[in-house]
């Protein structure tokens, strides 16, 4: 369990302005009883008002739940329990009832019984220092007081604070929640340190996500790169080397959707790294303080970053996605043409330009690609699903060579399919096929893996259940993964996993290995693994609240391991995935005509497109 909100004292906030009441917001969302103070009795008003109106919007911020090893558990759950953190959960939270804020224009009576003070007064040193030393004077003797402060140290703040109070005062700076989650720590220099845990174990479960500065540093963290990263981009505006609107593309596709600052430094080598900044050092007589520590530090023992390793792979990282337009959507004026109006659309991720490679396609829904013969492969359900009318396909990257690998009359209504680069194979599901394919990526050697055996008699309810549609492959251990999705919306979804090869002297029918994994899902649809973790990632279209939802769960243990956890929600019919691990993110893509991104460090999901066409697979590139 997390740390539970001290509902028995409230939070303090000083200052009602613009962050003052989106800090007191944040704690009000989060279950705690806050009290503001300000000398204004409109600015409190406003506070009050703004906090009634969007303490539901906060309380929707992914909470990050730090559990307890086994020897903490007893420990009370304040500042002074010391707990110790095992691991971190995600989950989609949904607050206690909103807890009380009262307003003060009186000091002693706003924080008479406060835990933790959070001072948001306008960033003027004088005005702060004697805000503290009335704090220090009327505040419990346990409290703890943070300083919101951004541009200014706490031991400036501290001239008429008691020697005893400093080790419970530091800055806590909020950035804008909740559009921007960042909470950054930092200490006075006589901070106790046991209090940074505890605090960020507390703001990660408000909804935050909060960062501890290892010493003091005017600027915390991220105020000092963006300062960096403002003084060069005004020198470069000034040298007339480039406009505004380049820069912001470049910075869009760079750290947005590219590797981040300190990975793109280990993919490029640090020695690399050390040799250009000798460059700017020698051109613009810069200090070379930092390079020299890198070269100590890193260069010097060898540490060069993933250089060392081995040279990060071209394709590393997603510059483009791959989307499956289905043709059933509002874009879809003559509903006779449906069955030639699929897609297979690029997404530049930098511009969002969203280019046809490949048009005229009747019903496309699973689709994938081969980095090592840039080649794409996609499946066409066909114009029946009672016949045996469905395809695979492949071509280049552009839309070019189309050619047909599984024609009309081999397959049903092939759904998902997966790439096999060690083995050059392609695998796709056959949902009312009721059956798992593979086959090379020219189409020949194709067999069917898994038969799920129809029942003669058994109704359309009972064969939805048998219907295979996602697929995963395991190349490195040999194992294959399937969702059968069950009837619509029915809670009756499964997963399994099996063997990529029929074990000897059986068949597709009545293979042995087949192991069930789940059942009573809502309705699974497409999944995919990351064999180096072994965690498989899989949609939901069922019904709310547990379908149309992003889910993992472990699969390298026993049973009793695989706990799933829903990553993200509220989807509008979610079908393709994909796992981009190089950024830590999954993209998901909806028949609602979305397609998002949800990070696996927070939890935060962000709609990236939003068009009227019905999405199915993705791939990326």
């Amino acid at each position: 369990m997390g740390v539970k909100p001290r509902t028995d004292r409230p939070v303090a906030v000083i200052g009602a302005g613009v962050l003052g009441r989106r800090i007191g917001c944040v704690f009000i969302a989060a279950g705690y009883h806050v009290h503001i103070r300000d000398t204004s009795p409109a600015a409190l008003r406003d506070a009050a008002e703004y906090i009634d109106h969007h303490k539901a919007e906060f309380s929707l911020m992914p909470r990050i739940h730090k559990a307890r090893d086994e020897d903490d558990e007893g420990k009370e759950d304040d500042p002074k329990g010391g707990a110790s953190i095992s691991q971190v959960e995600l989950e989609s939270y949904t607050s206690a009832p909103y807890s009380i804020c009262k307003t003060f224009t009186n000091l002693e009576s706003a924080v008479s019984n406060a835990w933790l003070i959070v001072e948001a007064v306008p960033e003027v040193l004088q005005l702060k220092i004697d805000t503290l030393a009335a704090l220090d004077k009327c505040a419990p003797a346990d409290c703890y007081i943070g300083s919101n402060s951004s541009s200014m140290k706490t031991n400036l703040m501290l001239v008429k604070v008691s020697a005893k109070r400093q080790r419970k005062v530091f800055n806590i700076h909020f950035a804008m929640p909740p559009s921007i989650r960042m909470v950054e720590l930092m200490t006075c220099g006589k901070t106790d340190p046991a209090i940074f845990p505890y605090l960020e174990t507390v703001l990660g479960e408000c909804g935050m996500l909060p960062v501890t500065a290892r010493r003091e540093s005017t600027g915390f963290i991220f105020n000092r790169i963006w300062a960096a990263v403002k003084r060069e981009i005004m020198q470069i505006l000034a040298e007339g080397v480039s406009d505004p609107s380049e820069i912001d593309l470049l910075w869009e596709h760079m750290f947005k959707n590219g590797p981040l600052p300190c990975q793109l430094m280990d993919q490029i080598g640090l020695d690399t790294v050390a040799y250009i900044e000798d460059n700017y050092i020698q051109e613009r007589g810069l200090p070379s303080t930092a390079v020299d520590w890198i070269r100590k530090e890193y260069i010097e023992q060898g540490r060069l970053g993933k250089k060392k390793a081995s040279p990060a792979h071209p394709h590393s990282a997603a510059k483009d996605i791959y989307l499956l337009d289905v043709g059933l959507g509002g874009n879809t004026k003559d509903v006779s043409q449906v069955h030639s109006n699929g897609k297979i659309l690029r997404l530049n991720l930098a511009t969002q330009k969203l280019t046809p490679v490949v048009v005229g396609q009747n019903l496309p829904d699973g689709i994938d690609v081969s980095l090592e013969t840039q080649r794409v492969f996609w499946t066409n359900m066909g114009r029946s699903t009672a016949a045996c009318d469905g395809s695979v396909w492949s071509a280049e990257m552009d839309g070019g060579d189309i050619a047909c690998l599984v024609p009309v009359g081999e397959v049903h209504t092939p759904k998902q399919l997966a790439v096999n680069e060690l083995r050059k194979q392609i695998y796709f599901c056959d949902r009312e096929g009721t059956s798992v394919h593979r086959c090379d990526y020219d189409g020949n050697n194709h067999v069917i893996l898994v038969q799920r055996r129809v029942e003669p008699g058994s109704s359309l309810l009972e064969q939805m259940t048998l219907w295979c549609v996602g697929i995963a492959v395991d190349a490195q251990r040999g194992l294959l993964y399937w969702t059968q999705k069950g009837p619509c919306k029915g809670g009756r979804g499964q997963i399994f996993c099996a063997g990529l090869d029929i074990p000897a002297g059986e068949t597709a029918e009545n293979r042995t290995d087949i192991r069930r994994l789940w059942n009573n899902l809502p309705e699974p649809i497409d999944i995919e693994l990351d064999g180096d973790s072994q965690t498989l990632y899989w949609t939901d279209r069922g019904e709310h609240p547990f379908g149309c939802t992003l889910n993992r769960a472990y699969v390298g243990g026993e049973e009793m391991d695989m706990e799933k956890v829903i990553l993200a929600r509220h989807f509008h019919e979610p079908i393709g995935l994909k796992l981009d691990k190089a950024n830590n993110i999954v993209y998901v893509a909806d028949l609602g005509g979305s397609l998002y991104s949800v990070s696996l460090e927070d939890g935060l999901k962000t709609e990236l497109v939003r068009n009227d066409v019905c999405y199915t697979g993705l791939t990326l590139v």
